[in-house]
């Protein structure tokens, strides 16, 4: 122990010696070793520097170098007291430094890396690669600052059974409040009521039943606060084959206000991606169960940023760390933190977060069974569990623990005194088979240990009037309901984002080859089938037909996915007010147009030829445009039956039958249908279009082909025309019509 001061000093005097030695040797000139050491400090403090240099993750493309460079630096950086006294240590680093290098470690340092070398700190520790690194802040205009208070709020939903009908509660008098600049967290077992609350505090939902009330600054809920609300849903609704870039330049362009030019809403999609710390991934796919895309992790951010780029006074999240790793939710809520810390009032679900998420919440809520058994400080709930008897007798995670109290487990957990008493010995009702209190039992004291100390001190802050300026409770509502951008820039902006969407879907190789190879066996089964004999007209009409059936069968079971499968996306932009319902049904129905017409004309140019049909450009054209006319027609049918029922074996199944009805009374199979069926040919697209299909070959040789009559065409092209267009407008009213979810 006496030997430390003395062992102290011979270290500093050998490494004077040692920045001496090299100093003199280099002379006047400046060496690499000057910039590296920066001055003539102690050789343990660059050391230490040199150590911080050789951390990993200073740039993409030298991970691997640095990581190396960090094992041999940690494994050398220590002088050995011996080596030092003997000089060894300065004999090396001399005959270094005549070499312009510095390599008393054992290794050269490359002059790359020299510039790049700066003292150890903790900002310098890179972050996880899937949690992303934020560049900037969002340059954007001040949020208005919502006070939301909630008290007393109760639901209820309505069972309808066979026989019976019945109400479940599903809320029973919560209440809290939570500020501009805080996270409040929401907590509980699944089925405690936690989404409910959420979508009723983002008006996701109607009004609560019975009493309550949910203020914004002291005013109601109205729909003039869509625009103020942010609201990221559990489920990640995103388009798969959009790229991040896109999803977010889109939702940018249709949410953001009039008063922002093109270039400065993409500028703020731009500031949204390096803020949420997707700059890496900006040019991938979203993804989804059939295409690889994004991690977990980014596709939730790209969620959040879908929703923090108009700058909302309110943002809320539906359990926004499920699914991803801890030190991803951990990034995910200082993400969150980030955005409230602008302004901004936070309110997540959140499921089992680990000790150091739990920490990270200002506020948080327990439910329980829709009751309310904790509001305050996150921080000050262990205290108030403690304080009625029940704490942990382990070591544990204060939301595990908080968890366990929610689903009534006293498992490794004090049972308080009160409630020892309440349990008798012997009564099965109130105690399980180790002696512990009933899930029920312990449910009842919780609710009401927090009705008795808490409750009524939390109600008279609620219900005290919060000192606002009426100026502020004004602009709330001062604002006008705004879109986005106008109905052309909505149609325009949604036509192209459904071109992009769906153009992998309709060249996939799949629908290519199917197309192609019936092509090429029609082809093959009436080869050069054409001719001027009705025996000769006869067989080729059966061609025709199957052309009409072909392509009146296969748009409709296109067509009947398109609103079911995307009822998710279009109840979530609606609820956002994204966009007119009109807009985006008819760029949603045109955005098809040009990708239909690709197949069917590949499909014709085969068989066309191959069957020997008549060898003219204007009957090629017209059989061209009469298949296109058919689907597009068949293409009303679908989106009607689709957007009707919402229910794709409902849908598949009503379509399956309609299809059916159509071919049988389209024509080849039944020549003269009776009287009282008859009509059904009008409403035949199949029909129609192998009418015209027959005058466009047959027009000049025959006015009869096959017992049916050859007329002039306008009949039937107005009949298709008014299907193309009767069944839009049907899908469009049943589009209308549709309810939103409450998680939308």
């Amino acid at each position: 122990m006496m030997d430390k001061p003395s062992t102290t000093s011979l270290l500093r005097t050998k490494s004077d010696q040692l920045v001496e030695a090299i100093s003199a040797a280099m002379g006047a000139t400046k060496s690499p070793i000057s910039e590296a050491v920066g001055g003539p400090e102690t050789l343990s403090r660059k050391s230490s520097r040199r150590l911080a240099a050789a951390s990993p993750g200073r740039s993409s493309s030298s991970i691997g170098k640095n990581t190396h460079i960090r094992k041999s630096r940690s494994a050398q950086l220590k002088f050995d007291l011996d080596e030092v006294s003997s000089g060894a240590a300065l004999s090396r680093a001399s005959s270094a430094s005549l070499g312009l290098s510095f390599s008393f470690t054992g290794f050269t340092v490359p002059p790359d890396e020299i510039a790049d070398l700066k003292p150890f700190s903790d900002d310098d520790i890179p972050e996880d690669i899937e949690a992303g690194t934020r560049k900037m802040k969002i340059q954007a205009e001040p949020t208005l600052p919502i006070y939301l208070k909630f008290t007393e709020v109760c639901y209820k939903v309505v069972i309808k059974g066979v026989t019976s009908t019945r109400e479940k509660e599903i809320l029973t008098g919560i209440s809290g409040s939570v500020d501009p600049g805080e996270v409040l967290a929401m907590m509980g077992p699944s089925g405690s009521g936690k989404t409910t609350l959420l979508s009723l505090l983002g008006g996701r939902i109607k009004e609560p039943t019975g009493r309550g009330s949910i203020t914004y600054n002291e005013q109601p809920y109205s729909k003039l606060l869509k625009s103020r609300i942010g609201f990221v849903t559990q489920d990640d609704i995103l388009f798969p084959h959009l790229t991040v870039r896109e999803t977010l330049t889109y939702a940018a362009r249709l949410r953001l206000p009039k008063t922002l030019t093109k270039e400065e809403k993409e500028k703020r999609a731009i500031d949204v991606i390096y803020e949420l710390g997707l700059e890496r991934c900006q040019d991938t796919m979203i993804g989804g169960s059939f295409v690889r895309g994004v991690s977990g992790g980014e596709r939730k951010r790209v969620c959040i940023g879908n929703e923090i780029i108009i700058n909302p006074s309110l943002l809320f999240l539906d359990e926004p760390t499920s699914g991803l790793d801890s030190t991803t939710a951990l990034r995910m809520v200082e993400i969150l933190h980030d955005i409230a810390e602008a302004g901004k009032t936070v309110i997540t679900t959140i499921h089992q977060p680990s000790s150091r998420l739990f920490h990270k919440f200002d506020k948080l809520i327990l439910l329980g069974k829709g009751s309310l058994l904790y509001f305050g400080k996150a921080s000050e709930a262990m205290v108030y569990f403690s304080a009625i008897g029940c704490s942990p007798l382990i070591s544990m995670n204060p939301a595990e623990f908080l968890l366990d109290l929610a689903n009534g487990n006293l498992n490794d957990v004090s049972v308080p005194s009160e409630l020892e008493d309440k349990v008798q010995i012997g009564n099965s009702d109130r105690e399980t088979g180790n002696g512990k209190p009933t899930p029920i039992v312990v449910h009842e004291y919780l609710v009401e240990a927090y009705e008795t100390q808490v409750a009524e001190s939390e109600k008279k802050k609620l219900m005290a009037p919060m000192m606002i300026d009426e100026e502020l409770k004004s602009k709330v509502f001062s604002i006008k309901r705004e879109w986005g951008a106008s109905w052309c820039e909505q149609y325009s902006i949604l036509f192209w984002r459904g071109l992009k969407e769906r153009r992998y879907d309709y060249f996939s190789w799949l629908r290519i080859t199917q197309v192609i190879a019936t092509a090429l066996i029609l082809g093959m089964l009436w080869w050069q089938s054409g001719g001027d004999s009705p025996k000769q007209m006869r067989e080729q009409s059966g061609l025709l037909f199957f052309i009409a059936v072909f392509w009146g069968f296969f748009p409709v079971f296109t067509a009947i996915f398109t609103f079911p499968q995307e009822r998710a996306m279009l109840n979530k932009e609606r609820s956002a007010d994204m966009y007119r319902l009109s807009a985006y049904f008819l760029a949603r129905t045109t955005s098809d147009i040009p990708l239909d017409l690709i197949l069917p004309v590949l499909f014709l140019l085969v068989v066309y030829f191959m069957a020997g049909l008549k060898h003219d450009a204007d009957a090629f054209f017209l059989t061209v445009l009469t298949t296109f006319l058919c689907i597009v027609a068949a293409q009303g049918l679908g989106l009607a039956i689709g957007a009707t029922l919402m229910d794709l074996k409902k849908a598949t199944t009503l379509a399956s039958v309609t299809v059916m009805t159509f071919m049988l009374a389209g024509g080849y199979f039944v020549k003269k249908v009776p009287v009282f069926i008859s009509w059904l040919r009008y409403l035949s697209y199949n029909y129609q279009t192998y009418k015209l299909l027959l005058k466009v070959q047959y027009k000049e040789k025959n006015d009869w082909v096959d017992g049916i009559k050859v007329g002039s065409g306008v009949k039937e092209v107005c009949i298709l025309l008014a299907m193309v267009f009767g069944y839009r407008l049907l899908a469009y009213i049943s589009l209308r019509r549709m309810k939103l979810h409450s998680g939308a």
